[in-house]
């Protein structure tokens, strides 16, 4: 239960992180227009490069290494406070390669000086004490109050078009408030340790090890934003993050059990209980498998009107893109519990770090021709291939240390389901075709997710996969 309860929790936390822009898309999609939508988009694309080096692999790391070792509290004081100080060091030398950047890059000048604040909020960013810890709880609640009063700042400060600066300062100072929120609780977490007993340098290598995975993870949103940029203007780059944001809220669900397993396992395997290790692999992906499938083919659906209806007039290549970035949901989903709920707790990170650096590399290749030639639907389609060489890298990885059959017994019976779904739900898509954000789209929209979700379900209970068994037992 207490998983359960976690992953609840975090995926609350996760969708929190986006659900900012989701609810105020289509208020910021009719305000700032195409155009500002695309330059919000574009600049933060480029200030997230200062920002994984600030974090430098640390999300991932500490949340392993304080789940080491959270059962002495010393060892943990001690482990938390090497890795933020090196993490401080990280973002002085952010800083420092951001201000020689700007220095050759004058192109959108003063909005890149307002992103840069986005690399303080991951200087202070504790997230992953927490989450190593395995307390969900508490990121959710504080967020929350910081993400509505954002919202609040967001709906009277941002009016017209010439309001970009003034949402790219609310977007950041809302992450800032949300990640100051967590440092007061650290007076009950840790203890007193003396500064000599840090050595906060000894984490520099193995963060780096897990730096280059991460930096490899986000090409595939900074690179496509900067390229799509660079060759086909902002405003397609603003295209790609709407399209973007909607399928990253729906990933929030699906993969906020990696963020909670990757502890869980972490202790197991410290523990040496390595059946126990497979046995959460195999429920874990099988979990996944059933949700993501779900909401691919459910986003699919609906989402030839969707970036009209959501974002506004003027947003109407969204659609189409949403389509084929539903894809990602399953490969991401799956990819996230081998590498993220296998190969990085069981200290297999050189696997995990080939996988997603092959992804990079298949990306960065295929983004040149598909971006020249496709523009928009090239990048979201070197998007998903990149996916799925990333996915596909992993399940060779791990096809000797776990029974793969086992993890796809269900995948059938899913398909099925979904495919379903999908065809009655484009039907009354293409029938009612809901264009506006008005009560009779909304109405329309809902009605496609509700039927859709009665349709998934109805094939489920006929096919019986074995998870519905596994229900029966959590509700036991």
């Amino acid at each position: 239960m207490r998983v359960i309860k976690n992953y609840l929790y975090n995926a609350g936390y996760n969708i929190l992180a986006l659900i900012l822009p989701l609810i105020t898309g289509p208020y910021i999609g009719r305000v700032l227009k195409p155009e500002g939508v695309g330059i919000n988009s574009y600049t933060n694309s480029l200030i997230q490069w200062f920002v994984l080096i600030a974090g430098i692999g640390i999300s991932y790391y500490g949340n392993r290494e304080i789940a080491y070792v959270r059962e002495d509290k010393k060892k943990m004081t001690q482990t938390f406070w090497e890795i933020q100080i090196l993490k401080v060091i990280m973002t002085v030398v952010a800083f420092f390669l951001f201000a020689l950047f700007i220095q050759f890059y004058r192109k959108y000048y003063w909005y890149m000086i307002l992103q840069s604040l986005n690399i303080v909020a991951a200087a202070i960013d504790i997230s992953w004490l927490y989450m190593g810890i395995e307390d969900f709880k508490r990121t959710v609640v504080r967020n929350t109050m910081v993400k509505l009063a954002s919202l609040a700042m967001i709906l009277i400060f941002v009016r017209d078009a010439g309001d970009v600066g003034i949402y790219i300062v609310i977007l950041a100072l809302s992450l800032i408030g949300g990640n100051l929120t967590l440092w007061p609780h650290l007076r009950v977490l840790l203890v007193k340790v003396s500064f000599k007993e840090l050595h906060p340098l000894r984490h520099f290598i193995p963060t780096v090890s897990l730096f280059v995975p991460q930096i490899a993870t986000q090409i595939y949103l900074i690179l496509n934003k900067n390229m799509l940029g660079i060759f086909a203007g902002a405003t397609s780059a603003g295209f790609y993050n709407q399209s973007d944001a909607l399928v990253k809220v729906i990933l929030g669900l699906v993969t906020a059990t990696g963020t909670v397993m990757l502890p869980h396992v972490s202790n197991a395997f410290a523990k040496g209980e390595t059946k126990k290790v497979n046995e959460l692999l195999y429920n874990s992906f099988d979990f996944v498998s059933c949700l993501a499938i779900a909401m691919m083919f459910g986003l699919a659906a609906v989402s030839k009107y969707l970036g009209t209806m959501f974002y506004g007039p003027g947003f109407g290549p969204v659609g189409l893109a949403l389509m084929i970035e539903s894809i990602v949901i399953v490969l991401i989903g799956w990819s996230n519990v081998v590498g993220t709920q296998y190969l990085l707790p069981t200290n297999k990170v050189r696997s995990f770090t080939i996988s997603v650096v092959f992804g990079a590399v298949v990306n960065i290749v295929l983004n040149f021709p598909f971006i020249y030639f496709w523009g928009l639907y090239g990048a979201v389609w070197a998007t998903v291939l990149s996916e799925l060489a990333v996915t596909a890298y992993q399940l060779w990885v791990v096809r000797h240390s776990v029974d793969l059959k086992k993890m796809f017994e269900n995948f059938l019976k899913y398909l099925v389901a979904g495919i379903l779904m999908f065809i009655p739900i484009y039907y009354l898509e293409l029938l009612w075709k809901p264009k506006d954000m008005n009560v009779q789209g909304i109405m329309y929209t809902g009605i496609e997710v509700v039927i859709g979700i009665i349709i998934y379900v109805i094939v489920l209970l006929i096919l019986k996969p074995t998870i519905l068994g596994k229900i029966k037992m959590i509700k036991k």
